[in-house]
């Protein structure tokens, strides 16, 4: 999604062809870095743009930053005038940061999870959250095994299903 907004002079001509956002109050958007339309494999990072929507936001989530800098920007700018108003781009500058080339998509699932569940669903509507992940250790090795596990159970759920 956030690839065919980056790339479509107007963004509103998309609308019919994406999610219904009207009663949105959060959308996350993995974004690859990926600019070349010719090549449906390419890109070769990805970081994690929350919008909230509610609030008029964007926070991009980025591993290697600045690496994803444009296509973030670029995507909240998008997203916004498909959502009808201007969204403001925070790049989280304090965001953890990988030590290696390969655990950018780990980072992007685990930040998901932990904004979903430890921010956005523990919010008190009267208090204002920090989406700043400053302070949050992301172990890739874990993550990646939790992942494998999920998988494993869902298969094995499958098969049970079918037998």
């Amino acid at each position: 999604m956030c690839f065919m907004l980056r790339q479509t002079p107007d963004p509103l001509t998309l609308k019919d062809a994406l999610p219904d956002f009207s009663k949105t109050t959060h959308i996350f958007l993995p974004i690859n870095d990926c600019r070349n339309v010719e090549v449906a494999e390419g890109g070769s990072h990805w970081s994690l743009l929350l919008v909230s929507v509610i609030d008029g936001v964007a926070f991009h989530y980025d591993s290697l930053s600045p690496s994803n800098y444009e296509e973030g920007r670029l995507t909240s700018e998008k997203i916004g005038q498909l959502l009808g108003k201007p969204l403001k781009f925070v790049n989280l500058d304090d965001s953890p940061q990988q030590h290696n080339s390969s655990d950018c998509g780990i980072f992007v699932c685990i930040q998901m999870k932990h904004l979903l569940f430890n921010r956005l669903l523990q919010a008190n509507a009267k208090v204002k959250v920090s989406m700043s992940l400053a302070t949050k250790e992301i172990d890739a090795s874990r993550g990646r095994k939790k992942m494998l596990k999920i998988i494993e159970d869902f298969r094995k759920e499958g098969e049970k299903r079918r037998s």
